[in-house]
């Protein structure tokens, strides 16, 4: 009745199943440099306009002289031609008026390097 079974003879399963590595998806690094520029409120609209038609910008912060944010214009790439008119029209009636009443500003870009 009790049957002793050998290890040896006994035929028992052995699966190997194939590891395959997986790897995270790792989003590439994209580098941002930031420049300050201090200006005065008259020349705030042109500066501005001149820092976006430079082109490659991610973003553009507006501070007053004691450091505190007024207005931050995010800028996409895809936003192009007519639809970027419209799209930073009321980013630039603003800037006008913040370039009347303020007579100190620092303009800070981040650029995609």
């Amino acid at each position: 009745m009790n049957e002793q079974v050998d290890p040896k003879d006994s035929t028992v399963g052995q699966t190997q199943a194939e590891s395959t590595p997986i790897e995270p998806e790792v989003e590439p690094v994209t580098r941002v440099s930031v420049e300050e520029f201090k200006i005065s409120g008259d020349n705030l609209i042109a500066k501005v306009k001149e820092l976006i038609d430079q082109g490659n910008l991610r973003r553009i912060i507006i501070k007053n002289k004691e450091g505190q944010i007024l207005l931050e214009i995010p800028l996409t790439v895809g936003v192009v031609g007519g639809l970027f008119g419209v799209t930073v029209f009321p980013f630039i009636a603003a800037l006008a008026a913040i370039g009347a009443l303020v007579v100190q500003l620092t303009i800070v870009v981040e650029k995609k390097d």
